[in-house]
């Protein structure tokens, strides 16, 4: 029996908004990687929807952050300035 390769990803374009949301993330220290990427799927789908706020978003992404909240809404909340989408 023989299997085949995965499938090829496709990365997304570095100013897509799923790059962007997850890039604003990725220097929050989290218990484990997986909360890191429950959060940025929680901010990529915040800026998505613009339902509620960030912090509601970061609240409700159960990720287990090693900084408070606050912290990581500011950290999120800058990087977002910096790539211009909010």
């Amino acid at each position: 029996m023989t299997t085949k390769p995965p499938a090829k990803v496709q990365e997304a374009a570095a100013e897509s908004l799923e790059k962007i949301a997850y890039a604003s993330v990725s220097t929050i220290a989290t218990e484990e990687p997986n909360d890191q990427n429950r959060l940025g799927y929680h901010v990529w789908r915040w800026l998505k929807s613009k339902e509620g706020t960030l912090e509601q978003a970061v609240k409700e992404s159960g990720s287990r952050l090693h900084v408070s909240t606050a912290d990581a809404v500011k950290t999120i909340s800058e990087s977002l300035k910096k790539s211009g989408v909010m």
